[in-house]
């Protein structure tokens, strides 16, 4: 593993570090909550941070689109995607304890009394079909009944009014499965809410089960990804511990024998997710920063937030099968989450055929892969029109169409029924020995950068046909 040495993943250092870079997009006007913020999020989506200084009535700020492109990710990280998924491998597998200190700035108000959510934060609608007003930008910290491990998790709340609050908990999820122990056994679940808290940890929140098993400490996982130890106070109404540098913290419990039914509420895949029972956070206490920054997401940022994370696991899970794998991509336009293409280097005859096996490990690594795509490692994976035209040009759909019915894969896509659908493999390798014979040619380099050049209209040429 590439050492890469401490990296400062400090939630005010990234907007920091994006503004000085020209990643953040100021926005002066005021916004209405209502419809209006996100909308102006999705318009950006895949672009530039945004930070909002006037949202409705809320003195407070909002800040948007943090990680929602590779730039802006490799902006705050300092590193090249390599450098990424190096920085989240050595959290998976070189965890460090955090570090307890005394206080720090996440404690430097505290509200005990009329706590009322919607008043106090600028809580966004963001769709026209949403049941309400959603903190969507929520890392939940919870710890597990029976063994004390910490998990950190994304899950987005609804506002009920007051104090009050429903959380989602989809099927397989980490938290899900604590709060059952603590319903079982008819207790609250203690839980501490992070908004705009240290990056690590939003990746370690971030993570499938399949890399980080219940056992694990997201916090760890956090503090290993940064390269030094985690900086946590203690919560001062729950026995959990939150990054010190956190702008906000909702420290409260997941009630045991209440339930309301929560959204809809539009879902990563550009859908509506379905309204559905969820317990509810009542939140006991608030603390923040003095002028803290609202964060929430508001668009494809949560893709691109797992993405490295779930690139560096697929990665190892095909290596360790298929070791003539070079890298992996998952697309934008499968929502990095549906859709993988891979390269491959084949430097031997016996390597024929791997290339098919990759496919198959590929999706015993992430059941919801649909499609996967298979090149040659001549092919940039990250230019879709690259991938394209490795398609158009190495790829025989009588040959090298592999269909994988029946297959598991994810419930909310519509296409499938209740998760079961046919997953498809394209090769569009090359047979070994071959590469050189249908290898793309390059264009040639310019000789030289500074050519004299303007935009029209006529733009100093003297050719009558711009009225010169």
């Amino acid at each position: 593993m590439a050492d890469i040495g401490v990296i400062d993943t400090g939630f005010r250092s990234a907007v920091r570090k994006l503004d000085r870079a020209g990643r953040m997009l100021h926005v002066h006007d005021r916004l209405d909550p209502y419809l209006e913020v996100a909308a102006f999020v999705k318009h950006h989506d895949g672009d530039r941070a945004l930070f909002f200084q006037r949202v409705g009535d809320h003195a407070m700020p909002v800040c948007a689109n943090l990680l929602a492109c590779h730039a802006n990710i490799l902006t705050v990280f300092g590193l090249d995607v390599q450098g990424v998924r190096a920085a989240v491998e050595r959290g998976i597998h070189r965890p460090l304890p955090p570090r307890l200190v005394d206080g720090g700035p996440c404690q430097d108000v505290v509200v005990r009394d009329g706590i009322d959510l919607g008043t106090m934060f600028p809580v966004l609608h963001h769709m026209p079909g949403d049941a309400g007003r959603f903190f969507t930008a929520s890392v939940v910290i919870a710890r597990d009944p029976e063994t004390g491990t910490r998990n950190a998790s994304f899950h987005r709340l609804q506002l009920l009014g007051g104090n009050e609050t429903a959380l989602k908990l989809d099927l397989g999820r980490h938290l899900r499965l604590l709060y059952g122990k603590a319903q079982r056994k008819a207790e609250a679940l203690p839980i501490a809410v992070v908004i705009g808290g240290d990056l690590s940890l939003a990746f370690a929140a971030g993570s499938m089960g399949a890399h980080l098993p219940l056992e694990r400490d997201e916090l760890e996982m956090a503090s290993g990804l940064r390269g030094a130890p985690l900086e946590v106070v203690k919560c001062l109404t729950v026995d959990l511990e939150v990054p010190a540098e956190s702008e906000i913290v909702l420290e409260g419990e997941l009630l045991p024998d209440r339930a309301v039914i929560e959204g809809p509420f539009l879902e990563f895949t550009g859908l509506y997710a379905e309204a559905g029972p969820s317990p509810v956070f009542r939140v006991h206490a608030v603390t923040h920063r003095r002028q803290p920054i609202y964060y929430t997401v508001a668009g494809g940022e949560v893709r691109l937030l797992r993405k490295p994370l779930m690139e560096a696991g697929i990665l190892r899970s095909i290596r360790n099968a298929v070791p003539i794998v070079q890298d992996v991509e998952l697309t934008p336009g499968g929502l990095c989450r549906f859709h993988l293409v891979m390269a491959v280097r084949k430097e031997r005859p016996e390597d024929e055929g791997l290339q098919r096996n990759a496919i198959f490990a590929a999706i015993a690594a992430l059941k919801d892969l649909d499609l996967i795509t298979v090149v040659d490692n001549d092919i940039d994976i990250r230019d879709p029109r690259a991938v394209e035209w490795a398609v158009a040009m190495r790829f025989e759909a009588s040959r090298d169409l592999i269909l994988m019915p029946g297959a598991r894969g994810h419930e909310y896509v519509p296409a499938s029924e209740g998760g079961i659908r046919t997953k498809v493999g394209i090769d569009a390798t090359v047979p070994f020995g071959r590469l050189d014979e249908v290898r793309r040619v390059p264009v040639p380099p310019l000789p030289r950068e500074d050519y004299a050049t303007s935009v029209g209209p006529g733009a100093e040429t003297s050719h009558p046909v711009f009225g010169g």
